[in-house]
């Protein structure tokens, strides 16, 4: 006896936005000045701007910066095995391979999107430092929501993906400040 197919069903309406926006903002980087711009933000976001930051911190700070930059580093470490271990357990397609309409911009750093991983680090180093240098958040917040954007512009990550990376880097920051807290407190 053969089996019965189940029926179709439709898809639940937030992935529906969540696929209409990737497809919205991924059509946003064809033009060519947007699409350089974002390829070239997400370039520095891939660690780069962040090393820099650090190891800039670093020389000029003394100690004081070779603190945040260490703190940064350890909470970014925390980040990347985290965000590594989220993506091979849900193993969900980039948008560029499941979503029709979208492209990639530009190479992928590996095969899955959830969650994102340039979007989670930039947010918890982002914390990290700005609760080191109050007076660098203009800088870190803006450059922080131009790597989030350019995942999705880029066609490699959903919006969800972003927003939980965003969700996931700001409790590891906040939890990496609380931890040097307490640990400073009990020193």
């Amino acid at each position: 006896m053969g089996t019965t197919p189940l029926p179709s069903t439709p898809e639940l309406p937030r992935l529906a936005f969540d696929r209409r926006v990737c497809v919205a903002a991924n059509r946003w980087g064809t033009r060519r000045a947007v699409g350089a711009c974002f390829s070239a933000i997400s370039r520095l976001g891939d660690g780069m701007f962040w090393y820099a930051l650090m190891l800039t911190l670093a020389a000029l700070e003394g100690w004081r910066g070779l603190h945040a930059a260490a703190h940064m580093a350890a909470t970014g470490l925390v980040a990347l095995l985290l965000y590594r271990l989220l993506k091979r357990y849900t193993r969900r397609p980039r948008p560029f391979r499941a979503c029709p309409g979208v492209i990639a911009h530009v190479p992928p750093l590996d095969e899955f999107s959830f969650p994102s991983g340039h979007t989670l680090q930039a947010v918890s180093f982002t914390i990290v430092a700005v609760a080191w240098y109050p007076l660098l958040a203009p800088l870190l917040v803006t450059f922080t929501a131009l790597v989030a954007a350019s995942r999705v512009i880029l066609g490699l990550h959903y919006p969800s993906d972003v927003l939980a990376a965003i969700g996931i880097g700001g409790a590891l920051g906040t939890l990496s400040l609380w931890l040097v807290h307490w640990a400073a407190a009990f020193a």
